[in-house]
C-alpha cells in the first residue's frame, strides 16, 4: 500500500512539474473579453449562405476574392498561385504565382494585381504574370504576416501586417492564445517607394477597405471581434476610432463595393468558450495549452458568416451557414445580385444571391 501511494504522488508531481514547466512557444498577456452581441438582433441566425452554389478551385484557401477589370474573379490559393474564375461559365485558371502565401488583393488604377502576401510581403503583379517587390519592411520592422490590402483613389496602397510575432503558419491560432496586439496598418506610396506605419498594436490586424471618396477606411481588428475607421483626410486625419463594435464572429476580410455596403466575412463565431479561455490568467492559459492538443480546443466551430454593413456601420444583410457546409468564411464581393465569398481552408468559392437588404 506504501508503494501504491508513493507512485501515486509521484505520478501527481510528475504532472504538475508538466504543467507547470513544459517549454511552450506562446507566452500569454492578460486581456480583457470586448462585448460581444452574439448571434441576436441585426446577426439573427438564418440559412441564407447555405444556399449558395460552390464553384471549384483547383486548391486550398481562396482567403480573398476581388473583381478584375476583366470581369472575372480573382483569388489566391494557399500553394501560391493567384486564379481567375470566369463567372459565367466557372472556369477557372492560373494567372501567376507569387512563391509564397497571397491573401488580400486588389488591382490598381493601369490594372497591375498588388497582392497581400503572408510570406513575401507587399506585392505587384503585371499582366504578364511578373511578380516584384513593393514593400518587405516599415519602421525598421519586417512584414511578418502581410495580410489584407486596398488601393486609395490617390493611388497610395494601404494594407495590414496582422501580427509582429507569429506568421501565417500558425494561423493566428498563437495570436489567440497570446493575446498581445502587434498587428499594424501601413501605408505604401508607389510615388516614392516609402512605407510607413499608420497604426499599430491591433490585436490581429486584418481586413482593410477604403471608404467612399477616400476620406477613410475601415481596418478590421479579428481577435476583438470589432472594426476600426481611420481617416485618411480632413480634420482628423491620422486618428482613429471604433466604427462598429461587439461583433459576433472574428472579421477577417472587409471590401467595400462601391455603393454603400462594406462586405465583411466573419471567420468563426465569438463563442463564449473561447472568450472564457482567452480571458483565463496568463500562467493557466499556458498550462492549457500544455494538454495535448486533441484534448483542448484548437478549432474554431463551422458556422459561416457574411455581413453587410453601410457606411454609418448598420447591419444591411445578414447571411448564414449554421450547418458548416461553407464555413471559415473570409470575405465576400458582390456583383450584380450575386455574392461571392471566400474561404481560408476550403477548395471552393460560393455564389449566392443576394437578399434583400434591411
Amino acid at each position: 500500500m506504501v508503494v501504491i501511494r508513493r507512485s501515486l504522488w509521484t505520478l501527481v508531481g510528475a504532472l504538475l512539474l508538466y504543467f507547470l514547466l513544459k517549454p511552450v512557444p506562446i507566452e500569454p498577456a492578460p486581456w480583457t473579453p470586448t462585448p460581444n452581441a452574439g448571434l441576436t438582433g441585426p446577426y439573427a441566425p438564418n440559412s441564407l449562405l447555405t444556399l449558395a452554389d460552390s464553384i471549384l478551385v483547383p486548391g486550398n484557401g481562396p482567403e480573398d476574392l476581388t473583381l478584375g477589370p476583366d470581369g472575372r474573379i480573382y483569388t489566391g490559393l494557399v500553394d501560391g498561385r493567384i486564379v481567375r474564375i470566369d463567372r459565367t461559365t466557372g472556369a477557372v485558371d492560373s494567372v501567376a504565382g507569387t512563391g509564397g502565401r497571397p491573401l488580400g488583393l486588389r488591382f490598381d488604377r493601369e490594372g497591375r494585381l498588388v497582392v497581400a502576401d503572408a510570406r513575401r510581403g507587399l506585392l505587384l503583379i503585371d499582366s504578364a504574370g511578373t511578380v516584384r517587390v513593393l514593400a518587405e519592411s516599415a519602421g525598421g520592422a519586417r512584414f511578418n504576416f502581410t495580410d489584407a490590402v486596398d488601393i486609395a483613389p490617390d493611388g497610395i496602397i494601404w494594407f495590414s501586417d496582422a501580427s509582429a510575432r507569429w506568421d501565417v503558419s500558425t494561423g493566428g491560432l498563437f495570436d489567440f492564445w497570446e493575446s498581445r496586439p502587434t498587428g499594424r496598418l501601413l501605408r505604401f506610396d508607389p510615388a516614392t517607394g516609402q512605407t510607413t506605419v499608420a497604426l499599430d498594436s491591433i490585436d490581429f490586424a486584418n481586413g482593410v477597405a477604403i471608404g467612399p471618396g477616400g476620406a477613410w477606411l475601415l481596418l478590421n481588428e479579428t481577435m476583438a471581434g470589432r472594426i476600426h475607421r481611420y481617416w485618411i483626410s480632413g480634420p482628423h486625419a491620422g486618428t482613429s476610432e471604433i466604427f462598429v463594435d461587439s461583433l459576433p464572429g472574428m472579421p477577417d476580410n472587409i471590401g467595400y463595393d462601391g455603393r454603400g455596403t462594406f462586405w465583411v466575412g466573419l471567420y468563426a463565431p465569438r463563442t463564449p468558450a473561447t472568450t472564457r479561455i482567452r480571458a483565463l490568467p496568463p500562467f493557466v492559459r499556458k498550462m492549457i495549452y500544455r494538454i495535448p492538443e486533441r484534448l483542448r480546443l484548437s478549432k474554431a466551430d463551422a458556422h459561416g458568416m457574411v455581413i453587410g454593413i453601410d457606411t454609418l456601420g448598420r447591419v444591411r444583410y445578414n447571411l448564414q451557414d449554421p450547418t458548416g457546409r461553407f464555413h471559415a468564411t473570409t470575405g465576400g464581393v458582390s456583383v450584380g445580385d450575386a455574392l461571392y465569398v471566400s474561404t481560408l481552408i476550403r477548395d471552393v468559392v460560393a455564389r449566392v444571391r443576394l437578399p434583400e437588404g434591411r
